[in-house]
């Protein structure tokens, strides 16, 4: 029987996890949707959002190219939409310099469709994805925090502080995060998928900038609380600037923060990155969880989930009976 899947995310975690559940998925018969933040204002989405307007396309292309097929064609397009231009005259003179051809690519058929989704689907089948890619919403949207002590001179002065980008790498610390605009609308296909799905997963990613933000929108919030599929956290292997301070068990303080009636029913991490399992089971339980703990990262050391390892241990939750 065909197991729906929906991961939430955006950028590197979003692809780890995609990649893993691609590996999942002849095992168990999956159906694999993902759902990508839409705030990006950094780098060569940042420059495209800011020229021509529409959606962001970078994390939705790294979740395409996550998702792509396994035939060499396929394979030689994902390479392709990953290639980024270098800078080939004056600093500051190349237009094309920093773009990823896949960017341009998913910009160019946002507008030729004026349609993000069936943008989208036609990207999934130029590289032959083994699931679907959708965005949170079919608006960008600004993400906006208050952080204290993003002045180190001011430690314990609060100010906000505008942009993905100069949320993701505050050395302050986020006290609370919003929208702009606060209720943008759901992408209805995300909401329908959201409403079929057997299994939700958030993470792992960017908290504050990648996780948290598909709660801060009404309707999918909505349609995750009124699921009735059951709901996976998969916690990062360290912290990031925007969560720096931030305990392991805090993450999984912030879901219920942002949304309170939230419930899960298991959190995955790595017995190295949680170090003390006691807090973290805490927290897991707080929310209805149980903690499974599983060698989830690379063997070089650095802080990266090896899809094979998070595939692996995958496999026994989501093909768990209820």
């Amino acid at each position: 029987m065909t197991i729906r899947v929906v991961a939430f995310g955006g950028g590197h975690g979003l692809s780890a996890s995609l990649r893993a559940l691609r590996r999942c998925a002849p095992e168990l018969d999956l159906d694999i949707t993902a759902v990508v933040t839409v705030g990006d204002d950094g780098g060569s989405s940042g420059r495209l959002r800011a020229q021509r307007g529409g959606l962001p396309p970078g994390d939705l292309r790294q979740a395409l190219v996550a998702l792509a097929g396994d035939h060499p064609a396929t394979r030689r397009s994902a390479g392709l939409f990953q290639h980024r231009f270098a800078e080939l005259g004056a600093a500051g003179g190349d237009a094309l310099a920093g773009h990823a051809v896949g960017n341009l690519v998913l910009c160019g058929l946002m507008e030729l469709f004026g349609d993000p989704v069936a943008a989208l689907e036609h990207a999934g089948a130029m590289l032959g994805s083994v699931g679907r890619v959708l965005p949170m919403s079919c608006q960008p949207v600004d993400i906006e925090a208050q952080v204290r002590g993003a002045d180190p001179n001011r430690p314990d002065e609060t100010c906000t502080v505008r942009g993905q980008h100069q949320v993701a790498v505050t050395t302050g610390r986020v006290e609370s995060l919003r929208l702009t605009p606060q209720a943008p609308a759901a992408c209805p296909e995300a909401v329908a998928a959201i409403d079929a799905a057997d299994w939700l997963i958030f993470g792992p990613g960017s908290w504050y900038t990648s996780v948290l933000p598909h709660l801060l929108v009404p309707q999918l919030a909505t349609a995750i609380l009124a699921s009735p599929a059951r709901r996976l956290v998969t916690l990062n292997l360290a912290a990031e600037k925007e969560t720096l301070g931030l305990s392991v068990a805090d993450h999984l303080a912030a879901l219920r923060w942002y949304l309170p009636e939230l419930t899960v029913d298991f959190v995955l991490a790595d017995a190295k990155a949680v170090g003390d399992p006691e807090p973290v089971d805490r927290a897991a339980e707080s929310l209805g969880a149980r903690l499974v703990l599983a060698p989830v990262a690379v063997h070089d050391g650095t802080p990266r989930h090896d899809p094979a390892a998070l595939g692996a241990a995958l496999v026994p939750v989501l093909g768990a009976d209820r």
